[in-house]
């Protein structure tokens, strides 16, 4: 497994290394304290599996440097660890396609358990964002849940997930920026306790939420 860490903060990536290395016995970390770096750096491993990217550093431009990154290399997963604490840019670096958001506040094993979820193909979010109605302000049905929890968002996106549609797919279908498409989907796997898309379709089909009117 290789991870590249882009942290302009020397004592934090020592503390990073460590977590990491928890990962797998196997393990080749790269590092850099500034984006050019990190751009250039990607583009010399296309093995790499993650990349773990500060929003403040040298040559960052906050959470539209994780854009940049996500156009350059799509198919690489980025995972912001930031002390970043507005929730604004929380949902900003998401919906520039960030496959998670850790804050420099949670524990290692915080740390490992959203590593592990991103890299089996999941998305990671901050229990600050999960507690947020997002990006549906004006949507006011979103505030009311289900049963189980879900609001008519989370459901319509879990039966267009149910469905076999991607990310992408649900987020032009519905007209909703992919990432917070995602930020739904994470919600959806909390809320229902699963990992993957896999997990959640059988609950769906368990709980008898398949084909349930969302509206």
């Amino acid at each position: 497994m290789k991870i590249l860490l882009a942290d302009d903060h020397a004592l934090f990536r020592d503390g990073m290394r460590y977590v990491l290395q928890q990962l797998s016995g196997m393990l080749d970390i790269l590092e850099t304290d500034n984006f050019q770096d990190c751009l250039k750096i990607a583009g010399q491993h296309p093995d790499l599996d993650l990349v773990l990217l500060d929003l403040h550093m040298p040559g960052s431009d906050g959470p539209k440097s994780v854009s940049y990154f996500h156009q350059r290399y799509p198919q690489l997963p980025v995972v912001v660890v930031s002390g970043e604490e507005a929730l604004a840019n929380m949902e900003k670096a998401m919906n520039y396609g960030a496959a998670g958001f850790i804050s420099k506040s949670s524990s290692a094993q915080t740390m490992l358990d959203a590593l592990k979820l991103v890299l089996s193909g999941g998305v990671y979010l901050p229990p600050e964002i999960l507690r947020q109605p997002v990006a549906e302000a004006a949507d006011k049905r979103s505030l009311h849940t289900n049963g189980y929890g879900l609001t008519p968002r989370q459901m319509e996106v879990l039966q267009h997930l149910c469905a076999g549609m991607s990310n992408k797919e649900i987020a032009s279908h519905i007209h909703l920026a992919e990432g917070t498409v995602k930020i739904h989907v994470a919600a959806v796997y909390q809320t229902l306790k699963v990992n993957s898309r896999l997990e959640a379709v059988r609950a769906a089909e368990h709980l008898g939420l398949v084909g349930v009117p969302y509206g």
